[in-house]
């Protein structure tokens, strides 16, 4: 069970009205993390990442992996959904762009939080914490192979794509950490899970 079923006392498979509501929100949301630079050290962040997981976390596979979805299908249609966007280019060829792989990424890193939480992992700091970095590192894998085919793999690619972002990984993977378990506690003393 995810946080969306408990609250929304589903357990049914079928498609409603409110499950294509929650999706839609949930692309917004990701939009509005996209625009959201927090100060970081070495490189501003944003919280892409953070929402990307925790819809995961909170939606389950197949939600979470429809906000994502339909949240790609925004930008490449051209909407200025992305970080960056409009002033570094739109839809598709924004997308085909150094960060196009990470964005890809984003995908199955929704699956697999979700399908870690309808397994438990975030009903504890420790797994939720395991999953989110799980998640997050899955990002890595086609955001790391398509910036060094953009750059090229003769240039520094884990340096570029990599090592500035794990402080701010592990940053937000214990955010996960904290909300999810208080989620799961806050609803079990209301009776809903």
């Amino acid at each position: 069970m995810t946080l969306y079923q408990a609250v929304a006392d589903r357990q049914t498979s079928r498609l409603t009205t409110m499950d294509v509501v929650t999706v839609v929100a949930a692309s917004l949301l990701l939009t509005l993390s996209a625009k959201i630079q927090v100060p970081f050290y070495p490189v501003p962040m944003t919280m892409q990442t953070l929402v990307v997981i925790g819809l995961g976390l909170a939606l389950g596979p197949v939600r979470g992996a429809a906000a994502v979805a339909l949240y790609l299908l925004q930008g490449a249609l051209g909407l200025p959904v992305f970080a960056g966007t409009p002033e570094k280019g739109i839809g598709l060829a924004y997308m085909m762009g150094p960060t196009g792989g990470y964005l890809l990424g984003y995908l199955p890193a929704a699956l697999l939080a979700g399908w870690l939480a309808e397994r438990g992992w975030d009903r504890s700091v420790f797994s939720a914490m395991a999953a989110a970095l799980f998640a997050g590192a899955v990002i890595y894998v086609p955001g790391l192979l398509w910036l060094g085919s953009v750059v090229g793999f003769d240039k520094p690619v884990l340096a570029f794509g990599l090592y500035p972002f794990i402080p701010g990984d592990i940053a937000k993977a214990l955010l996960a950490a904290i909300a999810f378990p208080a989620a799961w506690k806050w609803l079990s003393a209301k009776g809903m899970n």
